[in-house]
């Protein structure tokens, strides 16, 4: 019988064991990126005057992303911006986008994303949901990303290029502001395209 005991103890230390070994190796093959602001331009545009685009900047941002090795349907991403660093080629636009019209920069200072999931599209295609915080408020949003590979620098670092693209309605963010024009419809349009080219750096 202490036989018979001796192996059945023997038996629940080792498939202990043996999970621990399988969560271990799971949590090593997790994989961080740190976004490189460096080489990554986030645009985006807006119909004005029914008859042109206007391209705003983002100059100033931070973002990360979490999955598995080679896997990014399971990443996590997380993006911030500073408000205050959007240009777009005038300072007297600038300076009402930062008013209280639009971003209202003196109390919502960053603009922050968080992805809440990945729906693979076809090869290297994907769709993200996620969370869009502007102005305090956070709508739901869908974005096509395009996985445009891994590669290794000159100087051994390991770089992830990613294509993103979408449209959102300023307005689901009370971005509200327009102006009537004589010959009918508004100054500016409530679709906003953005267009970003990102660059990730391994970081573990």
């Amino acid at each position: 019988m202490f036989t018979r005991y001796l192996f059945k103890r023997l038996f629940i230390v080792s498939l202990n064991l043996q999970i621990i070994k399988n969560m271990n190796t799971s949590t090593a093959s997790t994989t961080k990126w740190a976004l490189d602001a460096s080489h990554s331009e986030i645009h985006f545009k807006v119909r004005h005057l029914m008859i042109s685009t206007v391209t705003g900047t983002i100059g100033t941002f931070e973002g990360s992303a979490e999955g598995l090795e080679g896997n990014f349907e399971d990443a996590k991403v997380q993006f911030s911006a500073d408000m205050a660093s959007i240009t777009t080629g005038d300072a007297n636009r600038d300076g009402h986008l930062n008013s209280a019209d639009f971003f209202d920069i003196a109390n919502h200072p960053k603009m922050t994303f968080e992805s809440t999931g990945f729906e693979k599209l076809d090869e290297n295609e994907y769709k993200m949901i996620g969370l869009l915080n502007i102005r305090g408020i956070a709508n739901e949003v869908a974005l096509h990303v395009t996985n445009n590979g891994i590669a290794k620098d000159p100087w051994g670092n390991i770089k992830a290029g990613f294509s993103i693209d979408g449209k959102i309605n300023r307005k689901d963010w009370d971005l509200n502001w327009n102006a009537a024009l004589e010959t009918g419809g508004f100054l500016l349009n409530d679709e906003v395209r953005i267009l970003c080219e990102v660059q990730l750096n391994q970081a573990g």
